[in-house]
This record gives C-alpha cells, structure tokens and sequence, in this order.
C-alpha cells in the first residue's frame, strides 16, 4: 500500500508531492504521461523521481494479492533475546516471501508479513523454519482474514485535482478479466517486485517472453486482480513516523471497526486477522502528540474496541518488495543466528 503522507517539508515541495501522488495513482505510467496531467517536463518527472529514489528510497513495487491467487498471508510477530533481532530481522529480509520486515522499540520484537502459496510451504515454515534460531523467545502467527484499506492510500490531502486524477486512472488496467497465476509469471513477479517500473524490454529479458507479450501478461495480471503496484517511500523523509497497533475487537463489532479504521486518513492498512488480537494496523503520525489525540478520540471512538496494543516502528528492514540495500557479510568465526528457513 502507498506510503504517501501529505507533510510538507524542506526536502519535498509541490511538484514533489504531485509526482509522487501521479505515481500511487499510475504507477507503471511512463514519466511523458505523468508529465502531461502534473503540467512540468518529462526530464523533470524523471530527475526527480531519481532524486526521490536516491534520497527518499521511493520504489514501486509489484505485489500479488494472496487472497485472489488462492494463497495465504501472515502476519508474523518474533520475540527475539536482546541483541539479536537486527540479525534475525536481516535473515528475514532476505526470504523472498517475506514484506516489511521491521523492528519494534525496545528492539526485541520483529513482525513482517510471509506470503505462503500452499498449506505445505506454511507448514514447512512454522514447524521447521521460524523456530531454527534459539535466540527466538516466542513466535505469534496472525492469518490475515480481510484487508480493509484500499491499495492507493495518500494520507490526508489530494496534491492532484480530481479531474487529473481522473486523467491517470484512465491509463490504468480496470477490472473485470478472469485469469489464473501460472508458474511461467514467476520470473515477471520476481522482476516486478524488484521494480515496479522497470521497462518491457528488461521484463522482457528477464521472462524470456516477447515485449508484447509482457505487456499483455502485466495487464491480464492487474484486470484479474491478481497483480497491484505497491508505492513505498520512507516515512521520515516525509516527516512521519509509523506505529503499529494490535487492536482487540468484538467479533459482532470487528466489520464495522475494520471499515472505521479504514477511513481514518492516519491508516494505511487495517487488516482482520486470527491470533490473540482480530485488527492490525498500521498508522502514521507527525509526533506523539498527534498520536495522543488519535488514541482518545477517533480510536476510542471506534465500536467494540476492547483493548489496544501500540508499538512503535524503530526500522525498516524490508518493504513491500525484493530487498534491495547490502546484507551484512559474517565474520569469521562470528555466532550464526540465520533462521534455518528455505526461502
């Protein structure tokens, strides 16, 4: 889900948030698209989408949806001892199911997302690979039922009009095609999750397929609902911090609760899920005061909220995509505390 919050600072000024908002909209649209409906240049959407990749680390990345392929997704919590969650973490980033992987204060609790295709992967995972470390103290896994936010998320203002809007989607695959995931999309999955926008003719080298056919396939992905563009950047660029919250909700309560949320222009993604809480959710805020304000007013208010649970996001290991930053290379004779996972 887009990661887009409308803070200015000085680090990011009008064209800067219209571009990023183009691109949570269009996120495959080619930089002369983008530049017709933001009113500058080609060269200037593309300077400073670099710059904003250089700096801001945004990426677009393309994520299946688990539950319209048929698979599973978790949300996975890892309580490690003091002084070896940044390792487990680093392990964690590098399985190629895994997505934002993060550490929480106080630096002992991991959470990240694992997609599983099959019951047997799920299995193999929990019964053989999370529990491979001994420096892991406890393991809760939370299947995610319903997610209630929409995929193009961009916080509490419109930095585009909606007829331009309106401009951008119109460039957009729309729904309504019935197709099925096949093992040949692996390599266009893999590519895509690494970069969202890369061109045709690299996805194209990189599946082996004719240009044309790459186009097809990415639009037969997206109609089906089976293929979304997720936007990423880094929430301090923009001025805000991330928190997670595990919210308790009474069942007969938890649809409507899950929609509220869902409507709070702080929450980028609310989720219904198994385990000892029912509702994950991620929201952002300015400073703790903002934070206060939002626990004992719009959260309180929200129907049949029995307890909340709040964690703040101290590091990002891993987004929605493939990791992309240098891994940390063992030293010699240094403690291995790899989770013993197949990835």
């Amino acid at each position: 889900m887009a990661r887009l919050k409308s803070v200015k600072t000085d680090q990011l000024d009008d064209v800067d948030l219209r571009i990023l908002h183009a691109i949570i909209v269009a996120p495959r649209a080619p930089f002369r698209t983008l530049a017709e409906v933001i009113g500058v240049s080609d060269q200037t959407v593309a300077r400073r989408y670099r710059r904003l990749a250089e700096t801001a680390d945004l990426r677009v990345h393309g994520v299946i949806n688990g539950q319209r392929a048929g698979w599973v997704d978790w949300i996975i919590r890892i309580q490690a001892a003091p002084g070896s969650a940044q390792r487990i973490a680093d392990t964690l980033a590098r399985r190629s199911d895994t997505r934002w992987v993060r550490l929480f204060s106080g630096g002992t609790e991991i959470t990240c997302v694992l997609q599983a295709r099959s019951a047997e992967q799920r299995n193999t995972l929990f019964l053989q690979g999370l529990p491979g470390s001994r420096h892991v103290t406890g393991i809760t896994a939370h299947s995610i039922l319903h997610v209630f936010t929409p995929i193009e998320w961009y916080g509490e203002a419109s930095a585009l009009s909606d007829d331009e809007v309106a401009r951008l989607r119109a460039t957009v695959p729309g729904p309504g095609l019935t197709t099925m995931l096949r093992d040949d999309d692996d390599p266009l999955i893999a590519a895509l999750a690494r970069d969202g926008r890369a061109p045709v003719a690299t996805l194209a080298a990189a599946t082996h397929w004719h240009e044309s056919t790459v186009r097809r396939r990415i639009e037969e992905l997206q109609r089906g609902g089976l293929l979304y563009f997720d936007v990423d950047i880094d929430d301090s660029f923009l001025g805000v911090s991330s928190i997670m919250m595990w919210l308790t909700v009474e069942p007969a309560h938890l649809d409507a609760a899950g929609r509220a949320l869902a409507a709070h222009h702080e929450v980028p993604y609310a989720a219904a899920t198994t385990g000892p809480t029912n509702l994950a959710v991620s929201a952002v805020f300015r400073d703790t005061t903002e934070l206060y304000a939002y626990l004992t007013t719009r959260l309180a208010g929200i129907p049949g909220l029995r307890s909340v649970e709040t964690a703040p996001i101290i590091g990002t290991l891993k987004r929605a995509g493939a990791r992309e930053s240098p891994l940390t290379v063992r030293q010699e004779g240094q403690e291995d505390d790899r989770l013993r996972v197949s990835g």
